[in-house]
């Protein structure tokens, strides 16, 4: 397995896994995520991509197919009147595809994000993930993630 940078021609795999992604999202909350949609068109996809701080990171077999990805942007808040200004790369997604969980992939992925932030001089590595999504929860928590924020709601009908 090879992890990178994600190029154009890695698209077709990531829509899949970006789907896949939606999928999760949509059967725990119906009511809030469409079924059948990705978070991205392709046009979106491709800036993203080319986009230097917007980092996509893709694992990769052999032969070159999608297993995993995970979807960076650079964040920090200059002269802020309350927050510092240091540099944090945001995890915007990562996923492995489905068929092939458990065998670390996600892990390494998340490590090679660690790795490619130390070495950019980025003070931290911060994401958010979904409640509904319990075994993404477990996997962050594994990996040595704790709670910055919670996000809480009250669903008014």
């Amino acid at each position: 397995m090879t992890i990178r940078r994600a190029k154009e021609q890695d698209m077709d795999g990531i829509n899949n896994l970006l789907l896949q992604v939606n999928m999760v999202h949509h059967q725990g909350r119906p009511d809030l995520f469409k079924a059948g949609g990705k978070k991205y068109t392709d046009e979106q996809l491709k800036a993203i991509i080319r986009e230097d701080t917007t980092p996509v990171f893709v694992a990769t077999d052999v032969q070159e197919h999608v297993l995993g990805y995970a979807f960076c942007i650079f964040q920090q808040h200059v002269d802020n009147n309350i927050l510092t200004d240091i540099k944090t790369l945001y995890i915007d997604d990562l996923c492995v595809d489905e068929s092939i969980r458990g065998q670390h992939i996600g892990s390494r992925l998340y490590e090679y994000v660690l790795a490619y932030a130390k070495e950019n001089g980025f003070y931290n590595v911060t994401l958010n993930v979904w409640c509904l999504n319990e075994s993404a929860m477990k996997f962050y928590e594994k990996c040595g993630l704790k709670p910055q924020k919670i996000g809480m709601e009250t669903i008014l009908s």
